[in-house]
């Protein structure tokens, strides 16, 4: 790395001190150096932004600023690999990464949002109907066998596949769905006689 540079006492004049010499000041914690370093480079970062990213400039001037954030806790890391300039757009790559993988969970967030179905309001008999129709499943399911409740349970309301359930419970995929045929049957009888 290059020589190191008390920044804050240098000249005021900063264009003759080198990229990597203001990354070597940058690790040790100059904030002086971070800006000169800022002030050279955020238009390119901006634009590289801009064109990787995709969004409005409120978010550029945020991913802008965290990428010159990365690179104040990344200088002491800065091994002259690739230039100062390449540098930081790799940091740039990873920060606006990131974002767009936040954006991608927080827009299937939101349309799973938007795609609940809101009921109406039950009335207060049809509200006694349901917990009542879940009792008789609840005594349904206590009346099966510990080994078709188990596949059942696993299958039909926590959503496990057959085969990672198959896997869990130490069994062929096919007893499995023979279980789980029997436990249908078993149950619906028993709803069918609580009636």
């Amino acid at each position: 790395m290059g020589t190191l540079v008390a920044f804050q006492s240098a000249m005021a004049d900063d264009s003759e001190i080198s990229d990597v010499a203001l990354v070597a000041a940058v690790s040790t914690g100059d904030r002086a150096a971070l800006a000169t370093l800022y002030r050279r480079h955020h238009a390119v970062v901006y634009r590289f932004v801009a064109r990787l990213a995709g969004v409005g400039s409120g978010d550029l001037d945020d991913l802008v600023q965290a990428t010159f954030l990365a690179v104040h806790r990344a200088a002491a890391r800065y091994e002259e690999r690739a230039s100062v300039t390449t540098w930081i757009l790799a940091i740039a790559v990873r920060i606006v990464g990131k974002h767009v993988r936040t954006e991608v969970r927080r827009r299937g967030l939101h349309s799973r949002i938007a795609e609940l179905r809101v009921e109406p309001p039950t009335a207060p008999d049809a509200t006694a109907e349901r917990r009542e129709l879940l009792r008789r499943v609840e005594r349904g399911l206590l009346d099966l066998p510990h080994e078709l409740r188990a596949v059942f349970v696993l299958c039909v309301v926590e959503g496990v596949s057959g085969k990672d359930a198959a896997a869990a419970l130490g069994m062929r995929e096919g007893t499995l769905w023979r279980r789980l045929h029997e436990a249908r049957t078993k149950l619906r009888e028993a709803m069918e006689r609580s009636q």
